[in-house]
């Protein structure tokens, strides 16, 4: 994180070196793609998702995703390079397919140059919200508003938050682990979309195999994408176990659920993205 700008220093010059860090750049693209994704959301409300404008909103959202990813993974990975640090060969490109950065980077990426799909701003945009908050709290007010001297009687010499830093913070404390289990399962219905729309050709089964690849990975990873699937399986078997459902749903529920777990046993990539170490946090 970029050291906080002295407050003796005036306001202008405080906030020119603070944009002057690849961290505000970061925090740009999250804040443009919250802009961008409200002017979609607002343009698929009035079934005009066709225009140019809109058009432009999406791209640009998924532009500032890769930006932002871009950035962390630049971050992350460049000192290891220069220094050696980082493993050669497959250990080495498991490593960094292992980063969940990585992986929205590339879904980012995906999306960015396919077709549009209404709901595939969305996990991008949950997660956005929360850095957005998070640089919000911790950079950009202190240096808006520098806070006074810590007192020496406060725990650990902190210096006091503003009311309104301590909101930002109580929420983002508060609704993380929410905000989570909704990006896995809006991740889940996405994979829905994208299925159903390649049966009808809408989109590409090359998504659809991108995309089942990305969520399968996220599976073993992620305990949210993996309780979102349980909550799935769970309502699922709740209403096969109704009388009034026809056994012939029955049956095609039997074979999805199996056919699940069979590709869940074939497609294991815990053992190569799991076994080195807990994976990074989407930043």
């Amino acid at each position: 994180m970029a050291p906080q700008p002295p407050p003796e220093m005036p306001l202008p010059q405080r906030l020119m070196a603070l944009a002057q860090t690849l961290q505000f750049g970061w925090f740009v693209g999250h804040f443009t793609l919250l802009l961008t994704t409200l002017r979609y959301a607002l343009a698929a409300l009035k079934f005009s998702t066709n225009t140019r404008v809109a058009s432009l909103c999406y791209r640009l959202g998924f532009l500032s995703a890769a930006v932002t990813y871009g950035i962390v993974v630049y971050k992350a990975y460049r000192p290891r390079v220069r220094s050696g640090q980082l493993p050669g060969g497959q250990a080495g490109v498991m490593k960094v397919l292992g980063d969940e950065n990585v992986q929205y980077l590339f879904m980012a990426l995906i999306w960015l140059y396919t077709k549009p799909i209404l709901y595939a701003l969305l996990p991008f945009a949950v997660y956005s919200t929360f850095h957005f908050l998070t640089y919000l709290r911790t950079n950009l007010l202190p240096t808006i508003f520098p806070p006074p001297p810590a007192s020496p009687t406060s725990p650990g010499g902190s210096k006091p938050q503003s009311a309104f830093s301590e909101s930002i913070a109580k929420f983002v404390k508060n609704n993380y682990d929410y905000s989570m289990h909704l990006v896995a399962n809006l991740e889940l219905f996405l994979w829905a979309r994208i299925f159903c729309g390649a049966l009808i050709f809408r989109n590409s089964w090359i998504l659809l195999a991108i995309y089942t690849i990305f969520l399968r990975t996220r599976y073993s990873q992620s305990p949210f994408v993996r309780d979102a699937l349980k909550g799935l399986e769970v309502r699922g078997n709740a209403l096969a176990a109704d009388n009034n459902i026809p056994d012939g749903a029955k049956n095609v529920w039997s074979t999805v659920k199996s056919g699940v777990k069979s590709f869940g046993e074939f497609t294991d990539l815990g053992k190569y993205l799991g076994g080195g170490g807990t994976p990074k946090k989407a930043q």
